[in-house]
């Protein structure tokens, strides 16, 4: 009977072999047959001594998967070697999918082993300092296989996120511009100045560095063969190192050790998730002049989590002048009927690319008709897609401002709607039935609930 084969799926590392896991060197060694690129078998030439080579070239990965399972099914032992982690962006996805899709399971005869290698991140991180100490991601340039697009929408969160960001084959003879529009999008959200480490060959015999400066990136000698590691908002350059800092500075004074006043060791910082919304209220409180869309801008977050964020605030953490309350799940309908009821409005229209349209209607004006809401006069009429609300808020602002603003589910502001005051005062029949309304279809607040 034939033996069963067995795939070693490994990752050789940056290369060298001081980098090489002692169970890549062991795969190799129990190996008959070992398949990979050809610039990766040359790395491990001195280990395939007695050895079956198969060398296959930089567009061939399904042929490397197809020969090992071949070779796999006629008894052999194969490792299909790939540099850095075969993980990450390596051979181990490919085979994987062929085995699958041909019947294989984990439960048949042919063994299946990945062994990880370190990547070529966390290699090239390694010789520049310490770029990748707090959140980070990586992303291929190469559209190869992915649509620009989705390559450009995911440049653009990470760049939104403020993750430090590994840009792997970001060059090569063909594809010289993707590295440029890289940057473009890359700038929309950083500064020129942050920090941008350039690696070409880690940890072998070509080995160059570069650490520049983000508006200085595209400019650069990189090449398929080289990784780029653009720093976040804190990552600093100093004496030839790129350092992104964990966060210690926000808890702990760095020089002392020394806990700063209103944090504690072992603790959530007092910006974690539930004290950074009472940090919230006390700016809107430190800040009269500022509004809900000013604070949202001050912490970098939607509307929405600002909102959620005074809708919590009680009889001792008050939110300034600001009372919210969201408008019940189930009540989303009930909003728009009640303020037809209001009487003169200020609406406030939010539309795609940020620009806003105010104008001054009767709350009667509105209407819901087959999840549009219609606003029409004898003066204009305009269309929204009620389908985008999200959440509905009431608002109010001291004795100055009243209304309700409508979300979508982004947490950004679809429609406002305020009521409007006549000689520096608001109608009082509007008023009581705005009041009656809130309380109707919205949820009670946290002093409501006090005092019951």
């Amino acid at each position: 009977m034939t033996k069963a084969g067995k795939i070693f799926l490994v990752g050789i590392g940056p290369g060298s072999h001081e980098h090489m896991t002692f169970r890549a060197r062991q795969a190799i060694e129990e190996a008959d047959v070992v398949i990979g690129y050809s610039t990766y078998i040359k790395l491990v030439a001195d280990l395939l001594d007695g050895k079956e080579v198969i060398r296959k070239g930089m567009t061939e990965e399904l042929d490397r998967s197809i020969e090992a399972y071949e070779h796999a099914k006629q008894g052999k032992t194969v490792a299909l070697v790939s540099s850095g982690d075969i993980g990450v962006y390596g051979m181990a996805g490919p085979t994987y999918e062929l085995l699958l899709d041909s019947g294989w399971t984990p439960d048949s005869p042919i063994q299946v082993e990945v062994v990880p290698g370190s990547t070529a991140l966390s290699s090239c991180a390694s010789l520049v300092g310490a770029p990748l100490t707090h959140d980070f991601c990586s992303i291929s340039l190469s559209d190869l296989l992915t649509p620009w697009p989705v390559i450009a929408r995911r440049l653009e969160s990470a760049a939104r996120g403020d993750f430090v960001v590994a840009l792997y084959n970001p060059k090569s003879g063909r594809r010289t511009r993707h590295i440029v529009e890289a940057q473009k999008i890359l700038l929309r959200h950083r500064s020129p100045e942050t920090p941008v480490a350039i690696v070409k060959s880690g940890y072998r015999a070509l080995q160059n560095i570069q650490i520049v400066k983000l508006a200085e990136m595209a400019d650069c000698d990189i090449g398929m063969l080289t990784t780029v590691l653009v720093g976040n908002s804190s990552t600093f350059a100093r004496e030839g190192l790129m350092v992104t800092p964990r966060g210690y500075s926000n808890k702990y004074d760095t020089l002392t050790g020394e806990t700063l006043t209103g944090e504690q060791a072992g603790r959530s910082l007092s910006m974690g998730l539930e004290g950074w919304k009472a940090c919230v209220r006390r700016h809107l409180r430190d800040t009269p002049s500022a509004s809900l869309p000013d604070a949202a801008r001050y912490f970098v977050r939607p509307l929405g989590e600002i909102l959620e964020a005074v809708s919590e605030a009680g009889p001792n953490d008050k939110a300034g002048e600001f009372e919210v309350r969201a408008v019940l799940p189930d009540q989303l309908h009930s909003v728009l009927a009640a303020a037809q009821n209001w009487g003169a409005l200020r609406a406030v229209v939010c539309a795609e690319g940020g620009s806003v349209a105010e104008l001054f209607i009767q709350g009667a004006d509105l209407q819901l008709q087959d999840e549009r809401i219609n606003i029409v006069n004898a003066h204009f009429h305009l269309h929204l897609d009620w389908r985008q609300a999200h959440q509905v808020w009431f608002v109010s602002r001291g004795d100055r401002v009243h209304g309700i603003q409508i979300l979508d589910r982004q947490g950004a502001p679809l429609l406002n709607l305020w009521l409007v005051a006549q000689a520096g005062a608001f109608d009082t029949n509007a008023m009581t039935r705005y009041y009656n309304d809130r309380m109707r279809i919205a949820c009670p607040s946290p002093q409501d609930m006090n005092n019951d």
